[in-house]
């Protein structure tokens, strides 16, 4: 697993006010939105292009456009939802398909309540949109989900993470070839099993707190 770092002004600019307590639910959504252009354009570096001959308006020549198959974007219901625009914004071509996962509050274990997905992902780029890398249960469950499915390339974007799951991201996904793309790597995991600093709960955050 490749793990990198987005650095850049703007990217801290904007993480600084998405973490403000005071930051209300709209503002919250847009600095999110922006966030994620600014890390899918790093995140989508491998994508595969063809070349494709054009007419402009003074000559032809040999252009570049995405190849097929179109790359799918996944954000893991219901947090990465608020990543969405952000993706699609910059590759409008990408199909979108769906999982629903969620962390039991008192074990921790991960459930699988809902997905809208291809059967067969073979050829496929899927890039993972979940905002918070916690514990990494969640991600390492959609990307194990992923790869049965036959995945070609496996990119997740998340806005935050904990050491904590990086390192158990690591352990669960094995030789599963992932790059992970992050605004911050914050200090620790608390007893809760919320980042610190963090930003505090990224769905109720977004949507508020309706379930």
């Amino acid at each position: 697993m490749r793990v990198q770092v987005v650095e850049h002004p703007l990217i801290s600019h904007k993480l600084t006010q998405l973490r403000r307590v005071e930051t209300a639910s709209n503002q919250f959504r847009e600095l999110t939105r922006e966030l994620v252009m600014l890390l899918s354009y790093e995140a989508s570096g491998s994508i595969a292009t063809e070349p494709v001959e054009i007419q402009t308006p003074v000559a032809t020549m040999t252009g570049t456009q995405l190849a097929d198959p179109k790359p799918l974007v996944v954000p893991i219901l219901r947090a990465g939802l608020g990543m969405l625009d952000g993706m699609t914004a910059m590759v409008p071509t990408a199909e979108v398909g769906f999982l629903g996962m969620a962390r039991n509050e008192e074990t921790l274990d991960i459930i699988t309540y809902a997905e809208r997905l291809p059967d067969d992902l073979t050829g496929r780029h899927v890039f993972v949109l979940d905002p918070m890398l916690a514990t990494g249960g969640t991600l390492a469950e959609a990307i194990c989900f992923l790869k049965k499915a036959n995945a070609a390339k496996i990119t997740c974007i998340c806005l935050l993470a904990a050491p904590e799951g990086i390192e158990r991201l690591r352990s669960k996904i094995g030789d599963i070839d992932v790059e992970l793309y992050l605004a911050a790597i914050d200090e620790k995991l608390n007893e809760k099993s919320y980042i610190v600093p963090g930003l505090g709960d990224a769905g109720d955050r977004l949507y508020g707190l309706a379930q």
